[in-house]
């Protein structure tokens, strides 16, 4: 038995590292005000919008704003106050970043490849083109890819600085990582895949062995006839092993994927040689060229007719297209069909941008659990709903939903790292 884990940008915020859209997105403000010192014109412009300065030029605009001195607040700050000051600045926004924008105005956060494909559907569908009747499309749809381009190696840019300092490894994600499977995890359906399994561990004396990690606790040398093996065997016997609430350590996974869909390595750290292999699905910061920053979904209504449309431009970021350049999605594929699975997701919102691939691992014949462990917030609110309604989205065949996916009663939220000002007040107590 293998197990999945899916690491997404949550598993970066939980290393206390800013990751988010959100937060890039205020960082690409701050350096949109700080291109006003040398710039002695009157007009500031990039890919995603336009600021003509009516009366001024921007040059003065930052010697009068002493923006060097600024915060990065302030600095934001400053671009709203431009932005609504009609008397003296003109700005104009591309249609997708005002999407971007307003999305992180009325929600708080922002999914950039969603918004990207929300866009390309306007200019690829026809029920969709009457708002832009007036445009030529492929045009439009290159514009657009530019601009997500732009984004792109902002984006790159804005990772490469902050994660430089890579926070330290959590001790409880590890242990969760590698932990034994917990029987009552198992779907329905996997029962008689791993009762053949355990009838092998417990009956027939099999001896198993594993290897260590470094504290020495990860794996170990199962001794026939021990105290554990006699307490499962009458489980088994009473056919209550399937309800256990106790990790079982005759069920240690066999090897671990940690299928990191960042473009960050703090997933490195947790790698366990022997055990577990690290697949980059969407590429890395130390290789830029290999980073797909676009979108996933083929499940959904609309995407055949936008991959049959004559316009090249219409298919330059699909995500399926992109894994052909390497051979990470294929490994992927081998992987699953190696053995039996359990997915773990820690950090992954399971959004439609990369619904093709999740919905191919959640729907496996070899995917017997699926576990999510859920943000806690300081208020004591949670984002299980939110998940769980995500999650959903990814399954076509709605049985396997109400098998597989473990309910909150028996999941977790993820692990925190604690930030340098928490481990100060600690202290200050």
């Amino acid at each position: 038995m293998n197990r999945i884990v899916l690491i997404g940008n949550g598993f970066d915020l939980a290393h206390d590292l800013k990751t988010s859209y959100k937060d890039f997105i205020e960082w690409y403000w701050e350096q949109r005000v700080l291109s006003f010192i040398d710039n002695k014109t009157m007009v500031s412009s990039d890919p995603l919008f336009t600021i003509r300065s009516i009366t001024n030029t921007f040059n003065q605009i930052a010697y009068s704003e002493s923006v060097d001195d600024l915060n990065r607040t302030e600095r934001i700050n400053l671009l709203v106050k431009i932005e609504t000051d009609t008397r003296k600045y003109k700005v104009s926004y591309s249609d997708f970043y005002r999407g971007i924008k307003d999305s992180i105005e009325q929600k708080g956060w922002v999914d950039i490849e969603y918004e990207y494909y929300k866009q390309l559907k306007k200019y690829c569908l026809i029920p969709y083109q009457s708002i832009h009747f007036d445009k030529d499309v492929p045009k439009e749809l290159k514009s657009l890819n530019d601009q997500l381009y732009y984004l792109k190696i902002k984006l790159i840019e804005y990772l490469s600085k902050t994660c430089n300092d890579i926070s330290r490894m959590n001790g409880e994600i590890k242990d969760l990582l590698y932990e034994p499977l917990t029987p009552r995890d198992i779907a329905v359906e996997g029962i008689s895949t791993i009762a053949d399994m355990l009838k092998n561990i417990l009956f027939d004396d099999a001896q198993i062995e594993y290897g260590l990690d470094n504290n020495f606790k990860r794996y170990g040398y199962i001794a026939p006839n021990s105290e554990d093996q006699e307490y499962y065997r009458k489980l088994y016997l009473k056919r209550k092993f399937f309800s256990s609430d106790k990790p079982c350590p005759f069920l240690f996974p066999e090897t671990v994927l940690l299928l990191n869909f960042n473009y960050t390595n703090t997933v490195d750290k947790y790698r366990e040689e022997g055990v577990a292999q690290i697949i980059n699905i969407h590429g890395t910061l130390n290789n830029p060229n290999s980073i797909i920053f676009g979108y996933g979904d083929e499940l959904d209504e609309n995407y055949k007719e936008i991959k049959e449309l004559e316009y090249e431009e219409s298919r330059r970021n699909i995500k399926s297209i992109k894994y052909l350049e390497s051979d990470n999605y294929r490994k992927v594929l081998s992987y699953v069909e190696s053995a039996p699975y359990q997915i773990y997701i820690m950090g992954h919102s399971c959004g439609n941008s990369d619904r093709t691939l999740i919905n191919t691992l959640f729907e496996h014949k070899n995917c017997i659990s699926i576990k999510p462990f859920y943000n806690q917030k300081a208020d004591g609110t949670d984002n299980f709903f939110e998940l769980a309604q995500n999650i959903n989205r990814n399954f076509i065949n709605m049985k396997y939903i109400r098998d597989r996916v473990v309910n909150k009663t028996y999941c977790k939220p993820l692990p925190q790292n604690i930030t340098k000002q928490q481990n100060e007040d600690i202290r200050d107590n």
